[in-house]
């Protein structure tokens, strides 16, 4: 027997730096030791995720590390999330060493102060 699926929302990726751009100067920010999140709200009735990480966080294998975990961290927490909306999320250098554990805190700790998630 097959296994059931849960539906999930529907989240494409941010690719293009316009789009990027976009949310950098209409979004607003929050920020905290790990992460800086920028959201605006879109008309698509679903979100779009783009993460960004500076190679001042590290080589190319650590800054890969990092999003992985904040695209995983969202992935497993989307159904919180409310729909419509275009995320950006910058890693930070502290945010080299972390783990998975303090990686989704701190997502769910910026989305909370962003009030994008519904309880």
């Amino acid at each position: 027997m097959w296994p059931i699926l849960i539906m999930m929302k529907n989240t494409e990726s941010l690719r293009k730096n316009r789009q990027f751009q976009e949310v950098y100067q209409n979004g607003r920010s929050r920020a905290n030791k790990y992460l800086v999140m920028y959201v605006s709200e879109n008309d698509q009735g679903k979100n779009f995720l783009g993460i960004s990480v500076s190679r001042r966080v590290g080589n190319s294998v650590i800054r890969h590390r990092v999003k992985r975990l904040v695209k995983e961290s969202y992935r497993l927490q989307e159904h919180l999330f409310k729909s419509g909306l275009n995320i950006v999320i910058v890693g930070r250098a502290a945010a080299a060493s972390v783990s998975y554990q303090k990686m989704e805190s701190a997502l769910m700790h910026l989305a909370g102060l962003h009030g994008v998630v519904s309880r």
